[in-house]
């Protein structure tokens, strides 16, 4: 009798581990977009940073991410069980995050005169200017990146909690497939991310080693890294905006159904027309609430300078 309740035992763990797998798949599939965002989002984030302080950069960012995702998976199930729309509201602020961010950053790049003076860029000049220990600095670059994995986390857990619970699985089996999808995402993303921001130390090794063809690899590994990064800077922002703005649409109705009718005329290219309608609404929007808070801002500096 034990003997064939152990065995009962073990065949329920096996059916719900091959649910749990074909689930974990299914969700992964939905949520490579925002994967690849996340990739180039956070590679985005620790350029800037001293050669010889990229990898605990990475690794101060990655256990960052590891703590949000221990808060966020338990939260995604807490949350989606008692009251589900809080869950929509949430990922809308995150979005308002994104294409706030966004916005604000190119701004910066093309009208710098709009936006209020910069104190971090400056102290960041000075410290440059002076060589002293930017510690400091680069602990707010942390903060800033694991604020932004912690938006782009919460997206790929909510996609992932909706698959799961539309092939209609048991708590423990979401449970399941959102802690293998939490651990594959930052191991995953977080060690591409420490490979392409060494691609030129390896460039570097190869090119000091014998050998014409592998001082050639070197040599076109450390040329292409700068325009690498450079690419994932502008990838990244872009992708704010692309995530940023896909999560406003979905959760504004009138325009989910504008981007969904206007994309659908474009056929065969409607997933990239839906993609760059997205990307739009995230920047105007993230504008919008720029210039608000560059007012709000200057009213209140207004309101100091009169009360002194």
């Amino acid at each position: 009798m034990a003997g064939a309740s152990l065995l009962t035992l073990l065949d329920d763990i096996s059916v719900i581990l091959d649910d749990v797998s074909v689930m974990t798949k299914v969700a992964a599939k939905k949520t490579t977009g925002v994967l690849a965002d996340d990739l180039a989002l956070n590679a985005e984030q620790v350029t800037g940073v001293k050669a010889n302080r990229e990898l605990p950069v990475v690794w101060a960012v990655a256990k960052g991410s590891f703590i949000n995702k221990l808060i966020l998976v338990p939260a995604a199930l807490l949350i989606s069980t008692i009251y589900p729309p809080l869950v929509t509201f949430l990922l809308m602020c995150g979005g308002l995050y994104l294409s706030y961010e966004g916005a604000e950053k190119v701004i910066h790049r093309f009208w710098p005169h709009l936006l209020p003076h910069d104190e971090e860029q400056s102290a960041r000049l000075q410290a440059n200017a002076d060589n002293v220990d930017l510690v400091a600095l680069e602990k707010n670059k942390i903060k800033g990146a694991v604020r932004t994995d912690f938006i782009l986390s919460a997206e790929i857990i909510v996609i992932a909690l909706g698959s799961a619970a539309a092939s209609g699985a048991t708590l423990l089996e979401k449970s399941l497939v959102l802690s293998i999808v939490a651990v594959a995402i930052t191991v995953g993303i977080y060690g591409l991310v420490a490979g392409i921001v060494k691609i030129d130390d390896l460039g570097l090794h190869l090119m000091e080693k014998t050998g014409e063809f592998t001082q050639k690899v070197g040599k076109i590994l450390f040329t292409s890294a700068p325009k690498l990064m450079k690419f994932l800077s502008i990838a990244g922002t872009i992708a704010m905006f692309l995530v940023g703005g896909g999560i406003l649409v979905h959760g504004i109705g009138f325009l989910d159904h504008g981007v969904e009718d206007l994309a659908h005329l474009t056929g065969i290219f409607e997933s990239l027309t839906t993609m760059l309608l997205n990307g739009v609404v995230g920047f105007v929007i993230g504008a919008i609430t720029v210039a608000i808070f560059t007012i709000l801002g200057k009213m209140r500096g207004n309101d100091e300078s009169a009360a002194h």
